[in-house]
């Protein structure tokens, strides 16, 4: 007679070992019929294309929970340091397609759907965008998901749930109107609620001294649910608690969280560092008020032993700006609470000690430090641009995806015939693709052989889309004067969201659409001019305009874009791009050779001089002044297009230049030089595989 199970023995049965993960196109469709039926409670007969996209969303969603449980009690036993990534932005965009290139389903999957008479592509179209964030910091942090999962990292990202996400925009007489993205409204394949670690979250009340010291009292408590978003291996919330003791002494905690926090900035712009004033401080959160008060103290103490009768520094450094309302710069706070600062791109980390941080800089020049952003290649590339893709494994294997770095051996190929003809064909299919996106979306027929002169990104002045459509008013006038000259045909398309309080931004958008209106309805100009407002800008329709471009513009002020993402997109799906030297551009001229993009304007220094020189107003983003030059850098971006062998030489260069751009580089610089992790390489098996 056998022993009888103990306990313990009884519940190792409750593994995740034993189930098998999507090995074949035959459990796809097994798996994708039970959630239909089991899951959605719906058959064949009553399903929508919708139940369809949740039925195979939740078969890839199996296949991955097996993993990230898997990951999870690796970590468990091995107890690495954790990386926790706050951020109120995660601009993830779309999933499925993502987390199937990621596994290696992607394959498997559409031809499971197309035997079932399903189309995948149709089905990917019906997912909701994620958008929880406003643009270029929230798709950053996205991308850093991505790569902190490929690196190995034990890293958990914090966000905010929002209940609706960034708007939808809608152009309704040349104007935005915003309306509610209720993301949610269909649920959320991709998320588990974990109410059983909600958490109390107090507001308002009062400070009460006792003889304990200072309690928080008569507070209104909301209660905050962790909400779990497995987009990779590891999902985004920890299973296991950061527990820190409630009596701890105050300055004792404040050291511990100088040396566990570290501060990414994003931006040089007055207006967006944020300080918030000290009577909705007092009011929302009197006691964490009081904090700051002894934080700031404590630190002023400092700089006035370091620096003594200095006043004026005192006033420039404190983290209490006076005057009427009195505020809390939020910036300096960060900076007196990290043991790191970082800016995201070479120029804007030397404008940060130089300028924005320049007094702190001076006392502790060893915390400030550079890591230039980067781009996750696996979406950017591989699921964007699939075609481009595979010539590139074609030619030098598969190991960029990993390390895009190997895209340098490119460089062997940029006067293969057979390589060129290759990128000239998928950039054209891409075109021809995004050009009968239009033809449906936007009942616009554009000329597929033009330039598609793309920028999309936030609207924004400092951005500079007003210049761009000076540029079209010049190629328009130009036109109506010569109309029998011979031009280089052209389609300009500017795509973005204002916000919604941000007047002169929403009036660049009516400007624009205003001339499009105008230029697209002239006979005179035809096929040789179009512009086009790509509505609603997100990060699906992202992934459709990237791969189609020809011209990327990063045209903002020099001095003013932090480093900028969307750049490194274009470039990296073979877009030529014609910028300032400003953000990560100074970076990508440096990788590609200047030659190899079409560089025009001032300069940081230009524009430093020229603000000494003038008084600042309403034309301090120098679009004038940067007129003349970005005209005559736009007329060599034409006749380099005129020698399409040429200009498809400059593309191979810039994708082979591309390399340095990869989160995947930037994660692993903030692990090692910033967080103190080193990645790792380890393959831990899935669940149907043993473990060592």
């Amino acid at each position: 007679m056998s022993k009888p199970l103990t306990d313990h023995e009884k519940r190792k049965q409750i593994s995740v070992r034993g189930i098998a993960g999507l090995g074949d196109v035959a459990e796809i469709k097994k798996s994708f019929n039970r959630h239909l039926h089991f899951t959605l409670v719906k058959d064949r007969n009553v399903a929508t294309p919708r139940d369809y996209y949740f039925a195979l969303a939740h078969t890839v969603r199996d296949h991955l929970v097996g993993r990230w449980i898997r990951t999870q009690q690796y970590y468990y036993e091995k107890d690495p340091k954790r990386i926790h990534y706050l951020s109120l932005e995660f601009y993830m965009g779309r999933t499925l397609q993502n987390t199937m290139i990621n596994l290696g389903l992607q394959n498997a999957c559409d031809e499971a759907i197309y035997q079932l008479g399903l189309d995948l592509e149709e089905l990917e179209d019906i997912e909701e965008d994620a958008g929880l964030g406003n643009g270029g910091l929230g798709r950053l942090a996205a991308c850093f998901l991505d790569s902190m999962a490929s690196l190995g990292l034990a890293a958990y990202g914090y966000g905010i749930r929002y209940e609706f996400g960034i708007f939808n925009q809608k152009i309704t007489n040349g104007w935005q109107v915003e309306e509610a993205d209720d993301w949610l409204r269909y649920g959320n394949p991709w998320e588990k609620a974990r109410p059983e670690y909600m958490l109390p979250v107090h507001f308002y009340g009062r400070v009460e001294h006792t003889n304990e010291g200072p309690k928080w009292v008569d507070t209104q408590v909301t209660k905050a649910v962790q909400v779990c978003f497995i987009f990779f291996l590891w999902g985004t919330n920890a299973p296991t608690r950061i527990v820190i003791p409630v009596n701890f002494d105050l300055f004792l905690a404040w050291e511990i969280t100088t040396k566990t926090c570290a501060y990414t900035n994003h931006t040089v712009l007055p207006e967006a560092l944020e300080r918030w004033p000290i009577y909705m401080f007092e009011k929302l959160l009197p006691r964490h008020l009081q904090i700051i008060y002894e934080i700031n103290q404590r630190h002023l103490d400092r700089v006035a032993a370091l620096y003594p009768g200095d006043n004026d520094r005192l006033r420039r450094m404190s983290l209490i700006e006076e005057g009427n309302p009195k505020r809390i710069n939020m910036a300096h706070l960060c900076v007196v609470g990290s043991h790191a600062v970082n800016g995201v791109a070479r120029i804007h980390s030397d404008i940060v000690k130089t300028t924005v941080f320049k007094d702190f800089c001076d006392i502790e020049p060893e915390k400030f430090q550079n890591k230039t952003n980067g781009i996750t290649p696996r979406r950017w590339l591989v699921l964007c641009n699939p075609g481009l893709a595979d010539i590139i494994a074609e030619k030098i294997g598969e190991e960029f995806l990993t390390d895009l770095f190997q895209l340098r051996k490119l460089l062997d190929f940029v006067d293969d015939e057979m390589f060129i003809r290759d990128v000239a064909k998928v950039k054209q299919e891409n075109k021809l693709k995004f050009a009968a996106y239009l033809e449906s979306e936007y009942k616009v027929k554009i000329n597929p052989e033009s330039i598609f002169d793309i920028q999309v990104k936030r609207i924004h002045e400092y951005k500079r889309q007003l210049l761009n459509c000076l540029h079209v008013i010049t190629l328009y006038n130009r036109i109506k004067k010569e109309p029998n000259k011979k031009f280089v045909p052209r389609t300009v398309m500017i795509g973005g969201k204002a916000a919604p309080g941000y007047h002169m931004a929403k009036m660049i958008i009516k400007l624009f659409t205003s001339v499009g209106e105008v230029v697209n309805h002239d006979p005179v100009v035809g096929d040789r001019l179009k512009v086009i407002f790509l509505e609603n800008y997100r990060v699906s329709l992202a992934e459709k305009v990237i791969p189609a471009a020809d011209l990327s513009e990063q045209i903002s002020t020099a001095g003013t874009e932090a480093s900028g993402t969307g750049n490194m997109k274009f470039m990296l799906n073979g877009a030529l791009t014609i910028g300032t030297m400003d953000g990560a551009n100074v970076e990508m001229a440096e990788e590609a050779g200047e030659e190899n993009l079409f560089i025009f304007g001032m300069r940081v220094e230009d524009v430093e001089a020229m603000d000494k020189k003038g008084k600042q107003g309403k034309f301090k983003f120098k679009v004038f002044a940067d007129y003349e030059a970005y005209i005559s850098c736009q007329e060599k971006v034409n006749e380099l297009y005129r020698n399409p062998k040429e200009w498809t030489k400059k593309v191979i260069r810039n994708i082979a230049a591309s390399g340095k751009f990869s989160s995947d580089r930037t994660i692993a610089e903030y692990a090692r030089e910033i967080w103190g992790v080193e990645p790792s390489d380890v393959k831990i098996p899935p669940p149907n595989e043993p473990r060592e």
